[in-house]
């Protein structure tokens, strides 16, 4: 399914609805990933099915079957987290649970401090307190090269060859990509997060690089950190005990074992 967001860019997504469905979630992926690779191969979408959620899940601007367009300008976190808040209104919603990973928590986030009426709950996942921290602009540039380069073999830091050999599986546009990284986003209002109404739980592996969840949980009014032992930024969204952490949430019965 599709629809076309108000500046005109097709946006591909999955609207999977129980005929008895309780209530519904919308997953925001990651970089360089889509709503297959995301979500539905590492187990997401049973997972809720087997739950009776309507489970919504779009492609990115960027990325997987929607538009791509080469210019930076088109992916502003705003303008991506508009995106989010008009596939509700495109479905006709008032209200979901979000969930978004690394790159989609970022998004996420946004569209929750642009629209906090429209969210129950919001997850958090693969990231940290760097959250918090302004990224320097440099690293846009260096994933971009990475992006763009000709022999994926040439990117010296495994990180970004990481990345790049993650797009080409997935066959995804690398100058749109590029074209990604490269936009220049005002830092997130995280003074902003203290005011947000919903609870808030941050999840992500314990080798994780993008910083501590349990510290970034407590930039919120009502948030938890969950720790998923043993995993890192990779291994942490398919694991069960990623999944047992989201549904205890969601339920409201999160307890003590899962924090730190």
């Amino acid at each position: 399914m599709e629809f076309t967001t108000s500046d005109g860019l097709t946006i591909a997504y999955d609207d999977i609805a129980p005929p008895d469905y309780e209530r519904a979630i919308l997953l925001v992926h990651g970089f360089a990933s889509n709503r297959n690779e995301g979500w539905r191969r590492t187990g997401w979408y049973g997972a809720f099915e087997r739950r009776r959620f309507r489970c919504i899940a779009l492609d990115q601007r960027g990325h997987g079957e929607s538009g791509k367009p080469h210019d930076a300008e088109s992916y502003g976190r705003q303008r991506l987290a508009r995106d989010v808040v008009e596939l509700i209104d495109h479905l006709g919603i008032n209200r979901v649970d979000l969930f978004g990973y690394s790159m989609g928590a970022r998004t996420a986030a946004q569209a929750a401090l642009d629209a906090p009426e429209r969210f129950s709950n919001l997850i958090l996942g693969g990231v940290g307190h760097k959250l918090l921290e302004e990224s320097p602009s440099s690293r846009g540039d260096v994933m971009a090269q990475a992006m763009l380069a000709e022999d994926p073999e040439s990117i010296s830091e495994p990180y970004l060859r990481s990345f790049r050999q993650f797009a080409d599986e997935q066959g995804e546009d690398r100058q749109a990509l590029a074209a990604f990284t490269q936009v220049r986003n005002p830092p997130l209002d995280t003074a902003g997060f203290a005011g947000l109404p919903m609870p808030v739980l941050v999840v992500a592996g314990q080798r994780e690089t993008n910083g501590d969840p349990e510290q970034l949980a407590q930039a919120f009014a009502d948030g938890r950190g969950v720790v998923i032992p043993g995993c890192d930024h990779f291994s942490a969204i398919p694991h069960a005990m990623t999944k047992a952490a989201v549904f205890d949430f969601i339920d409201g019965v999160l307890d003590d074992p899962w924090t730190r």
